[in-house]
């Protein structure tokens, strides 16, 4: 058999464009202007967790001072231990809240030139920004959720071993 062989050179077949209206480049310039703005309030508010945080371990360790007296159900955690502990969880508050607010600032600053400019780069950073804010929220969301489940079945079982004691 005889093959025929074409001197046409294949010519790949184009990628799809994805064009945006001059509504849709409008949405997403509003949406990064309050990004933006939305992460700066963040960043304020990082600053006043992270003031909190050195307020509650200062408030706790001035607690101390009042610690009540040996062998009341309070004696057993003293206050400056728990103010570190508050401390603690209000810096690790803090540390979430400021790249929730980092991704959202980075999203309206990179949306808002890339949209003024057509900057495709800048648009493709922009919406990176975007998808890592909600992968983080959606991962956070997930943790709260088994957070609950697993304080709601503690609950439970604390529930049934306090009506099994009081049935004796």
């Amino acid at each position: 058999m005889e093959t025929i062989e074409s001197t046409e050179a294949v010519q790949p077949t184009p990628e799809p464009q994805l064009i945006l209206t001059d509504a849709a480049q409008y949405y997403l310039q509003k949406a990064g202007q309050w990004a933006y703005f939305l992460g700066i309030v963040g960043f304020v508010l990082t600053g006043f967790i992270l003031l909190g945080a050195l307020f509650m371990g200062t408030f706790f360790g001035a607690m101390s001072k009042f610690q009540p007296a040996e062998g009341t159900p309070y004696s057993a955690v003293s206050p400056g231990a728990m103010g570190a502990w508050v401390s603690f969880l209000y810096v690790i508050f803090a540390v979430f809240y400021f790249f929730f607010s980092l991704y959202l600032y980075q999203f309206g600053d990179k949306i808002k030139s890339g949209i003024l400019y057509s900057n495709t780069t800048d648009v493709t950073t922009a919406l990176s920004k975007l998808k890592s804010f909600f992968k983080m929220w959606g991962i956070t969301t997930i943790v709260i959720v088994g957070l609950y489940i697993l304080i709601f079945v503690i609950m439970i079982v604390a529930g049934i071993g306090a009506a099994s004691m009081m049935a004796r």
